[in-house]
C-alpha cells in the first residue's frame, strides 16, 4: 500500500520529505510532483529499482530515463558539455524541459540509452521536488507517469495513488501539477556541428530557447 505525503505547495513539510528520501534510499519507487506533469523516481545506482519502474511504465532499455538535477553544476557531472550546448541549458533551466545529451562515465551504463549512450537531463523548477533532490542529496532518475497503453501523463496525487496504490511505495502530493509533460530536446548534434532535435513539443517554451 502506497504511502500519501501531501506536501504544502509553498513550504513543504520536511519531515515528510525526509519519509520519502528513506524509501528512495532503501530501493523503492515512489511518484513525485514536477512542473509538467509526474514523475516516477528512484535511486539512480539500484538496478533492482530502476527496473522496477520501467516496468511500471511499461518501457524497455531503448526508452530514455531522465536524471533529475538541483542544478546545472549536478548537471555537468553526469553529461559531457560542450559551451554552446551549455548557453542553451543555462537559458532554459530550470524548467520544463528535458535534455537528451551525451553521457558522461558517472551514469552507469545499464541507465543510458543502449547504443546511443546518452541521458536525458532535466532541472526541474518545482518547489517540493527540489527540496526532495536536496535531502537526498544526488540526482534521482525519473520518467514521466504516463500509464502503459495510454498517452497522457498524469497529474492528480490523488488518482495516482488510487491507481498505483499497490505497485508504487508513496505518492508525494503537493497539489495538481500541469498536464503536459516536458518539452525534449536532444542536443546531441549540437556537438559535432548541427542543431538541436525536438524529440516531444510539451510545455517548455521553444520560442524562449530561439528554436
Amino acid at each position: 500500500m502506497a504511502q500519501y505525503f501531501e506536501l504544502h505547495p509553498d513550504n513543504p513539510q520536511p519531515r515528510l520529505l525526509k519519509q520519502a528520501v528513506a524509501l528512495l534510499a532503501k530501493g523503492d519507487v515512489i511518484a513525485v510532483p514536477t512542473d509538467s506533469s509526474y514523475a516516477l523516481v528512484c535511486h539512480l545506482d539500484d538496478k533492482a529499482a530502476v527496473d522496477r519502474m520501467r516496468r511500471l511504465r511499461g518501457v524497455d532499455d531503448r526508452h530514455h530515463l531522465t536524471l533529475l538535477c538541483r542544478d546545472l553544476s549536478e548537471l555537468a557531472n553526469y553529461a559531457r558539455v560542450d559551451n554552446k550546448q551549455y548557453r542553451l541549458l543555462k537559458s532554459a533551466t530550470p524548467g520544463a524541459y528535458t535534455f537528451i545529451l551525451e553521457a558522461s562515465k558517472e551514469v552507469p551504463r545499464r541507465v543510458s540509452h543502449p547504443s546511443r549512450k546518452t541521458i536525458g537531463l532535466r532541472v526541474p523548477e518545482h518547489k517540493a521536488l527540489q527540496e526532495l533532490l536536496a535531502l537526498h542529496g544526488a540526482p534521482l532518475l525519473a520518467t514521466t507517469l504516463i500509464p502503459p497503453g495510454e498517452t497522457e501523463p498524469l497529474h492528480d496525487g490523488a488518482e495516482i495513488r488510487e491507481r498505483f496504490e499497490h505497485q508504487l511505495a508513496a505518492v508525494v502530493d503537493a497539489g495538481a501539477c500541469p498536464s503536459e509533460p516536458t518539452t525534449v530536446i536532444d542536443l546531441v548534434p549540437m556537438g559535432t556541428g548541427g542543431e538541436p532535435e525536438i524529440v516531444r513539443r510539451g510545455r517548455g517554451s521553444l520560442s524562449a530557447l530561439g528554436l
